[in-house]
């Protein structure tokens, strides 16, 4: 049995202190008053959940898609306190998305916090591309997304889609197979976004990112999301994509509709998208905006000190909210008895102190 003395942690966004963390076989068994008498020093949150990530430890997956990537991908996630993540493959060559499903299947049957994959493209619109390749963009037929999750086998679980440049039909047929829909890189009018929505797409890629802007006259994509009831979005909480104003904007309108991801890539030489590293943030050879350098925990901070959201809420969207949008909650639940030992120890300034990912620590 592993026991953590001594800890606080939030429960319903109320913080618990004092208390003794019991675990055992992977899970939490029980949580008991502490016998000392000193205030705590130690914070337990949930682990991670990371929707889109393009590569971590060096690697970006599209441009070395092998078992390797992966599991190096996961030893350095874990390390910075990501427990689940679905790794992201960005607008390219049915030749290299093939080759990233493949893998990723075979690496299920040993994966640890690997969930599956993320499409963000190749069906977007070719006015909102940002860092995509044009040449690879396309409108989907009904026919290759059928080809595409028969061969994806289940290990496709999220894509990013323009609605407006395809098919109703082609929508309905992932959402009818169980894919996580989100509309991103999009064009889409106010009214176009709306109806997206209304027939069952769940949520936005990194809201103001690539998509037509909130203007006066042309409300845009995200007065779409503000004004609907259900549909949530991911922002990216690093102050260059998006300016930390923005971000307490959209957070007060959108409260729990809104989730943190980090979109995160690594240096890369190699391939069509050549990411390099300039000062905090990652540009493509000629100066356009990429992906980005975030943790999950740097965005959390960034979104208490720069954002004024409170810890408890900033936990709760890089954890709770991510999982339950996607149906994997019970792998960053509460912090309670019976919850999956997949947590987190942070000191008073939060940094990561450790990771328990199924019960075991993980070496930082």
């Amino acid at each position: 049995m592993l026991n953590l003395s001594n800890t606080k942690f939030y429960l319903n966004d109320s913080l618990q202190e004092g208390k003794s963390i019991n675990i055992q076989d992977g899970k939490i068994v029980s949580i008991e008053n502490s016998e000392s008498k000193n205030s705590s020093d130690v914070l337990v949150v949930p682990g991670f959940i990371d929707l889109q990530i393009y590569g971590a430890g060096g690697r970006l997956f599209s441009a070395e898609p092998t078992l390797e990537s992966l599991a190096i991908m996961e030893d350095d996630l874990l390390k910075k306190g990501t427990t689940g993540f679905l790794a992201c493959m960005a607008t390219n060559t049915p030749e290299v998305f093939n080759a990233c499903i493949a893998t990723a299947k075979q690496y299920r049957q040993q994966a640890r916090n690997f969930l599956g994959l993320h499409l963000e493209g190749p069906f977007l619109n070719p006015k909102r591309l940002g860092a995509h390749v044009p040449e690879f963009v396309r409108q989907a037929t009904l026919d290759e997304i059928k080809a595409l999750l028969d061969f994806g086998d289940g290990v496709i679980k999220m894509m990013t889609i323009a609605p407006e440049c395809n098919d109703d039909e082609v929508i309905q047929y992932l959402l009818d197979h169980g894919v996580l829909v989100s509309l991103g890189h999009s064009n889409a009018t106010f009214e176009q976004a709306t109806s997206a929505y209304n027939s069952g797409i769940q949520t936005t890629t990194h809201l103001f990112n690539a998509m037509s802007p909130v203007h006066h006259r042309e409300p845009g994509i995200p007065t779409a999301v503000f004004n609907h009831d259900r549909a949530m979005a991911s922002i990216i909480a690093d102050g260059q994509h998006v300016d930390f104003e923005v971000v307490k904007f959209a957070k007060k309108l959108l409260k729990e509709r809104l989730f943190l991801i980090t979109d995160a890539v690594t240096e890369c030489a190699s391939g069509p998208y050549q990411h390099v590293k300039n000062g905090d943030k990652f540009v493509m050879p000629d100066g356009t905006l990429s992906g980005s350098s975030l943790t999950m925990l740097q965005a959390v901070k960034n979104c208490v000190t720069h954002c004024e959201i409170e810890l408890s809420e900033a936990i709760n969207m890089a954890t709770k909210y991510p999982a339950r949008l996607i149906g994997l909650e019970h792998l960053t639940s509460d912090i309670a008895a019976g919850s999956e030992a997949n947590i987190l120890i942070l000191d008073e300034a939060l940094n990561l102190k450790s990771t328990i990912f199924k019960g075991e620590k993980i070496s930082i």
